[in-house]
């Protein structure tokens, strides 16, 4: 808390330094706090789990929305483009998917084929909800206030359950962290679940196709959500509150199973508070409610249980840990790296102006450790004790010299 106040402190001074030339007497704008009303989903899981068929039923559904696919996608056409128009010759700008998207649905598909650079204009679309251009001399912020639902496909094409959401999908931990519900989609034998999708399947090529008729006619669907998101605006009530505040809580005392202040982890974060008032007020909305009740607010807290936070489950412990959705690295992973390197220093500090191989200080790392230590955790510390100047490392030889100024 102390440092964020100097963190305010500072930005209060920086703020008077740019703003001392203003009149006195100007009327200062009113702040108001930016917040997200949209909701982003990501679907991560096996293929053949249908996850393309419920985005393109959902763009379908929604009155305003873009259909598109991560491999096809380029930074530009996502946000906004600047080219001559052919008939003044003058600069315009041609709006993206994201802005064409406003106030609707943006679907992607193949999340995970995109590239590094399209993704990262993701970042403000997606917490901000505007978009940010700056070419040819012209320089504009365009809304994009769009929910976006994305699927994504396994690195290995099938899902390991023994590895982390993301070492399966490989997207960054800052772009993971901003989606509010992360389902995990994954091709489970059953043998009733079979025989229905079968039937259905089947069903398809009859000449008269057999197929299970929706309890809602997709027309009236349709405009049923267009008149509540146009119409219907809820508020919290105080039972609402109070059970977002003590469901946050509960979430946040999950983490604080670990003995004395090591083996804690982060199981929720203020973002997923975000996302629980996002999707009590989605609830509401859907029952044409315009007050949030603490029904709408335990069907959100049971909705990321089993959907984000059974994504950030550590697949060592079987404990929830956000860490790995907002860092990419769970709390147990840090602390077997820290204990790592201070063994490898304690280990080193005896052996000063010595050569050493991997082989060896692996080997007497494992004794000490009693543990099987993993060979690319061990070249990574030497990589960092020989960018800090303590070791020579050589990784053709697989040796180490030691230098004097390690210090355990």
């Amino acid at each position: 808390r102390e440092r964020m106040e100097r963190v305010r402190d500072g930005l209060e001074e920086d703020a008077h330094e740019w703003s001392g030339n203003e009149d006195e007497e100007d009327e200062e704008e009113e702040f108001q706090l930016n917040k997200r009303g949209d909701i982003n989903i990501l679907l991560v899981g096996d293929p053949g789990t249908s996850k393309s068929q419920l985005l393109g039923y959902v763009h379908k559904l929604s009155p305003r929305g873009v259909y598109t696919s991560g491999k096809g996608s380029s930074a530009v056409g996502l946000t906004a483009s600047v080219v001559r128009d052919p008939e003044t010759r003058e600069l315009v700008m041609e709006s993206g998917a994201l802005v064409l998207s406003d106030l609707g649905i943006c679907c992607i598909d193949e999340f995970d084929k995109m590239s590094g650079t399209t993704r990262a204009i993701l970042h403000e679309a997606m917490e901000q909800q505007t978009v940010s251009i700056a070419k040819a001399g012209i320089i504009a912020t365009l809304n994009a206030r769009t929910s976006i639902l994305a699927s994504a496909n396994p690195v290995e094409s099938r899902y390991n359950p023994s590895l982390s959401v993301v070492e399966n999908i490989q997207l960054p931990p800052t772009l993971l962290s901003r989606f509010d519900l992360i389902y995990l989609i994954l091709d489970s034998p059953s043998i009733e679940n079979d025989r229905m999708l079968a039937q259905h399947l089947v069903g398809l090529y009859y000449e008269t196709p057999d197929v299970v008729e929706p309890p809602m006619d997709h027309s009236l669907l349709r405009d049923y959500i267009a008149y509540a998101r146009e119409n219907i605006h809820p508020e919290l009530s105080d039972n609402a509150s109070r059970e977002l505040i003590a469901a946050y809580l509960e979430m946040r005392r999950m983490g604080n199973s670990g003995s004395g202040g090591r083996g804690r982890t982060i199981s929720a974060t203020p973002r997923q508070l975000e996302s629980l008032i996002r999707i009590s007020e989605s609830l509401a909305r859907m029952r044409y409610s315009r007050v949030v009740t603490h029904r709408d607010v335990q069907e959100a807290v049971r909705l990321m249980k089993v959907a984000t936070q059974s994504a950030a489950t550590d697949p060592r412990t079987g404990r929830i840990d956000m860490d790995m959705i907002n860092t990419g690295r769970s709390t147990v992973e840090r602390e077997l790296e820290e204990t790592l390197g201070a063994s490898l220093k304690e280990l080193l500090a005896e052996r000063r102006g010595n050569r050493m191989s991997v082989s060896e200080i692996r080997r007497q790392l494992n004794e000490i450790l009693n543990v099987n230590v993993q060979q690319d955790d061990l070249l990574e510390c030497l990589r960092t004790m020989e960018a800090d100047g303590l070791v020579q490392f050589n990784e053709r030889a697989q040796t180490v010299f030691v230098r004097a100024g390690v210090i355990a």
